[in-house]
């Protein structure tokens, strides 16, 4: 059992009144992490301490700012194991999908250590005589970031990274669901050396999720907020932030289509599907939750899905390797049970896995779903997955976009230049051609459209998103006025 505290102005503490929550492994019910229990105060000390530091922390030099998030990433790198043991008895993860994790956010601290010399501006003609004008970024205060439990590692540090590169400070909320993963994040920035108050955590008892959140959004010293979680408390968010105008980049649920074109190389979308749909069971903002496919080849295609799928290992993942592991908890079991009664009951056909009993879900497969079914427009977010037969391409991109949901895509085809004029129409913030769903890279403008939520993390487009863009002339002659 972990237990854990929180990071405010640099030392470690716990709540007011040493109050304490459980975290308790899905499969068995074991203690796994015990972390305190943030009031609303708490909360604000967090914002305060980070309050505290900007001022030296956004006048620090691009290239010192660049070191210490270098050193981040070989300290983030250094606690894989921790971090797999951590995710396995938390989340239920495996340590495949754990060690994904670290490599990618390692990643993304690199990414983000190379952006502190490229926050540019620009010159702009002025019309005024003598007016030199420039359009400047520069860091835009406190950022609030408050991460999720699924890909615990990648979204904890993509919560924080690129706002600390810009020269803003962090307060990161973590998950209650993964408390001590995403308290290591914040001891490798700290085994790095930044200085206190500039990365803060807090965590908080599901409970007071909501009053801890509003106090820190309704600070004035908070400039930004970032969410990655579910469209329905991603809602909840933005009316906050509207409510106290603070900008928000919010990452939220995805209904990710996979098509599959008439010519498609089938192997190459089996593997793809299979990766994209059953990936840390399917627990993914950009799993594949829909498959379409062409008619013609569908009986090929769905015969050899569904043998790879069934030879997915599933197990305990702190007793081995495995590819499934725990789903998150007897919430995912109870619905995508219901998911799957409700399509075998309108007819779909049961390929492989099935109900389960416990968090220990198969990877299934349901063919033949329609619209009259709840998984054609729900998200199972978990390894439970719809394959929807249609009758050409333009049903395939019909049916794509057949959802309020527009994260990421995915279109396999041989046919490179079809494959691109289907990917431009898809209703999606990413789409991969002849490649999966699942994919993320720091560079990256990662975001959605619809209902995934607006805002770009990665690259350039995350220093649009945490910069503040100020016009700033300077008059070099004398100026004439007209009175």
């Amino acid at each position: 059992m972990n237990e854990i505290s929180m990071l405010i102005g640099g030392e470690r503490v716990g709540a007011t009144g040493g109050a304490t929550f459980e975290r308790r492994n899905p499969l068995d019910g074991g203690v796994a992490t015990r972390a305190p229990a943030a009031t609303p105060a708490d909360a604000v000390r967090a914002v305060e301490a980070a309050q505290k530091a900007f001022p030296a922390w956004s006048e620090m030099g691009p290239g010192e700012r660049r070191g210490l998030l270098l050193k981040a990433a070989e300290a983030l790198e250094a606690k894989a194991d921790a971090f797999a043991q951590a995710v396995a008895a938390e989340t239920g993860g495996s340590a495949l999908w754990s060690g994904f994790n670290v490599h990618v956010a390692a990643g993304m601290l690199q990414e983000a250590a190379s952006l502190t010399t490229q926050i540019n501006g620009e010159i702009i003609p002025s019309n005024v005589p003598g007016s030199l004008a420039m359009a400047v970024r520069q860091p835009a205060g406190v950022v609030l970031g408050l991460a999720p439990w699924n890909a615990p590692v990648i979204l904890g540090v993509r919560a924080v990274a690129t706002p600390l590169a810009c020269g803003n400070t962090v307060v990161l909320k973590g998950s209650e669901l993964s408390p001590a993963t995403h308290g290591l994040i914040i001891e490798a920035l700290q085994e790095a050396g930044l200085p206190p108050g500039v990365v803060n955590f807090v965590t908080n008892a599901p409970a007071d999720a909501g009053a801890v959140v509003e106090a820190m959004v309704a600070h004035p010293a908070v400039r930004r907020v970032n969410f990655t979680g579910s469209t329905r408390v991603g809602k909840i968010i933005a009316t906050l932030c509207a409510k106290h105008l603070k900008p928000a980049v919010l990452e939220l649920g995805g209904k990710a289509p996979f098509l599959v074109l008439a010519d498609a190389d089938l192997d190459a979308a089996v593997n793809g599907a299979a990766f994209g749909a059953f990936a840390n069971s399917g627990q993914i903002c950009m799993s594949t939750e829909r498959i379409i496919v062409d008619a013609s080849i569908a009986d090929a295609f769905v015969a050899k899905l569904a043998a790879k799928a069934k030879g997915l290992p599933l197990g305990d993942p702190r007793k081995g390797p495995v590819v499934l592991g725990s789903v998150v908890d007897m919430g995912t079991v109870e619905r995508c049970n219901a998911l799957i009664d409700d399509a075998l009951a309108k007819g779909a056909k049961l390929l492989c896995g099935g109900k389960a009993d416990s968090t220990l879900m198969p990877a299934t497969l349901l063919d033949h779903v329609t619209p009259e079914m709840a998984i054609y427009h729900e998200e199972s977010f978990g390894p439970v997955k719809g394959i929807v037969r249609v009758a050409d391409t333009e049903a395939a991109v019909a049916c794509a976009n057949d959802n309020p949901f527009g994260l990421s895509a995915a279109v396999f085809s041989r046919d490179i230049a079809k494959a691109w004029n289907v990917a431009r129409r898809i209703q999606s913030g990413i789409c991969h051609i002849n490649a999966p769903t699942v994919h993320d890279e720091a560079q990256m403008p990662f975001g959605g459209v619809k209902e995934s939520g607006y805002g770009h993390f990665g690259g350039h487009a995350g220093i649009d998103s945490f910069t503040d863009l100020r016009w700033i002339t300077l008059q070099t002659t004398d100026r004439h006025y007209p009175f």
